[in-house]
């Protein structure tokens, strides 16, 4: 089917040196004719080769492979260290990256249900019928 060694081309586009964000942005085109798409762990292992830098400082996102294939164009991120990228990442791509845990919460409907209880009673009480409705009662 797909030969995941063929050769994959990379060009920068629109390519900004961002000093109050300490990174280096651009836009990415990546030629891949021969397969459906590139991974963005390998992107970025590619990119940090090419810009000299730690893999685990680019960012890769937001791409769209081409109507007919063999082209997909997104958005890279260089940063120049981690405080800076723990600094101004979105918290989901820290996530993706490994640099922070995820934070588990209750389900949006659960959410919902328990402001919705706690809206039918005033004062202290509201911290109980926060608390989910015994099933003997």
């Amino acid at each position: 089917m797909a030969d995941n060694t063929a050769p994959v081309t990379l060009r920068a586009r629109k390519f900004i040196t961002n000093r109050l964000l300490a990174r280096r942005q651009f836009v990415l085109d990546v030629l891949h004719p021969s397969r459906p798409n590139v991974p963005k762990t390998e992107l970025a292992e590619k990119l940090a080769t090419m810009y000299k830098t730690e893999k685990s400082r680019v960012v890769c996102f937001g791409f769209r492979t081409q109507f007919g294939g063999g082209r997909s164009t997104g958005f890279a991120l260089i940063y120049d260290d981690e405080a800076s990228q723990k600094r101004f990442e979105p918290k989901h791509r820290l996530v993706q990256s490994g640099l922070e845990t995820k934070v588990d919460k209750p389900s949006r409907k659960l959410r919902h249900e328990r402001k919705n209880r706690a809206k039918k009673f005033r004062g202290t009480k509201k911290t109980k019928a926060a608390e989910p409705a015994k099933k003997g009662k």
